[in-house]
């Protein structure tokens, strides 16, 4: 492997673009016409235009991207997260190509990274489930409602082909759930190119609690602990935290050993995270497998010095654990990641424009900045509102959230409203400085 095509953009563009220079390989940043500016766009070695702003016609363009890859000659392509990332059928197109895909095998896709197939397949395994259903179909309204009932009220619906919270709608009442589900089948049809559905038992006040492992081809899987990533809005993630505090760590590490061994036993591989949900009362369910690089893997790496997405290409090339990382990772201190959004802060709308003023701390020990942003570039209406993501890391828990707390606060943006304020206000809470902010828990402050 020699050249590496990005199929992403923004601050995941930026992040694997600075691994794969680190690894001493060439890079190939595609971009849209919306992000020509941005500057990871300049510091590749090579930069392809892909079309206009549009997902569907560039960063979702299949064969597009597949003609790049040909005409450049690279030898594999890294999706990051989102977009193609977790697409079976794009991942066996880059495969039979004869290019490498830097994830999961094309199956593991299809199986895990449909989330009412990977329900399935984990509670034959044994991992214990909260209420769902299969993949309904979209049209048949009494199909929907009968399962609706099965389940009993409240429900949330689900895209089965996506993550990252979009198309999440909870639904309280049966009255509602005609135009939630057109409205959820919508969103997810526009953001993943697969309007498929299922639904679970709405959980109420779970912790989000997440499990990160990464696996070779010859059999051998290792975790990298856990993380918490309960402080949500809308079932998007704000902020997330590594270890998670205020649960009985051996509960923590029972738990991840037999997610470790059921990726063991079905043969997973490369890179992969299983989410679940937690209560005091009846400990851990299953939620669904990520099959790809997740936003928040920066908390992971700080707090165990792993290259997460250095390992995930190494991997993907088919090299062995025990190569790659050659000491059994440890976990050490604590490390916060937040969030920023183009978004107004009371009303949670996205809030695209000119980025007039967009002043970040510098780097330093104990902080980390991941953009893909510079001064005077204009965020689209078109994308995920991220701009950046700072992430803390210190001794103790305490310490990384007052350093999180000051990193805000020395950060200026003008041209576009931010969710800053709303932030500090979840990291001045007293249920996230216990350590137990549950998933509904930022909304419920944010309406305060």
């Amino acid at each position: 492997m020699k050249k590496i095509l990005i199929a992403n953009r923004a601050a995941a563009a930026a992040r694997i673009l600075r691994a794969v220079r680190e690894m001493g390989l060439k890079s190939v940043v595609v971009y849209s016409e919306a992000d020509r500016d941005l500057p990871y766009v300049a510091q590749a070695d090579e930069s392809i235009c892909i079309g206009p702003a549009p997902a569907r016609d560039s960063y979702l363009n299949q064969a597009l991207l597949l003609d790049v890859m040909a005409r450049c000659r690279a030898d594999a392509v890294h999706p990051g997260y989102g977009f193609l990332s977790e697409n079976a059928g794009f991942a066996r197109q880059v495969q039979a190509a004869g290019h490498c895909f830097i994830g999961p095998s094309p199956k593991w896709i299809e199986a895990l990274g449909n989330k009412a197939a990977a329900r399935t397949l984990m509670q034959a395994h044994g991992l214990a489930m909260g209420g769902s259903t299969g993949v309904l179909p979209r049209d048949d309204v009494t199909a929907v409602t009968r399962a609706a009932r099965e389940l009993g009220y409240p429900v949330l619906i689900k895209p089965a082909g996506g993550g990252g919270g979009i198309g999440m709608v909870p639904v309280e009442n049966e009255q509602s759930l005609p135009a939630s589900w057109e409205r959820a089948s919508g969103i997810a049809e526009k953001a993943f190119g697969d309007s498929a559905l299922y639904m679970e038992r709405f959980v109420r006040e779970p912790r989000h609690i997440e499990f990160q492992f990464l696996a070779d081809r010859h059999g051998e899987v290792i975790s990298l602990f856990e993380r918490d990533c309960s402080t949500q809005r809308r079932y998007q993630k704000v902020i997330e935290e590594a270890p998670a505090a205020a649960i009985d760590p051996q509960v923590v590490e029972e738990m991840a050993e037999q997610l470790r061994q059921v990726l063991i036993k079905i043969g997973y591989d490369v890179i992969g995270t299983v989410e679940m949900l937690y209560t005091p009362e009846s400990g851990f369910s299953f939620l669904e497998v990520n099959t790809r690089l997740q936003v928040e893997h920066a908390v992971t790496e700080a707090i165990t010095g792993v290259d997460i997405v250095q390992a995930q290409i190494s991997l993907a090339a088919g090299e062995r654990l025990s190569n790659v990382l050659t000491q059994t990772p440890k976990r050490n201190g604590h490390a916060i990641e937040a969030r920023i959004y183009a978004e107004d802060p009371v009303r949670c709308l996205p809030s695209p424009g000119l980025l007039r003023v967009f002043q970040l701390p510098q780097s330093s020990i104990g902080l980390r900045i991941e953009t893909g942003y510079a001064e005077g570039n204009r965020v689209s209406s078109h994308y995920d509102p991220m701009v950046a993501k700072l992430i803390t890391n210190a001794n103790s828990r305490d310490d990384a959230i007052l350093s999180m707390i000051n990193a805000l606060e020395a950060t200026q943006v003008e041209g576009i409203k931010t969710n800053i304020p709303t932030i500090l206000k979840a990291l001045r809470s007293d249920r996230f400085q216990a350590g137990t902010m549950a998933v509904d828990g930022l909304q419920a402050l944010i309406a305060a």
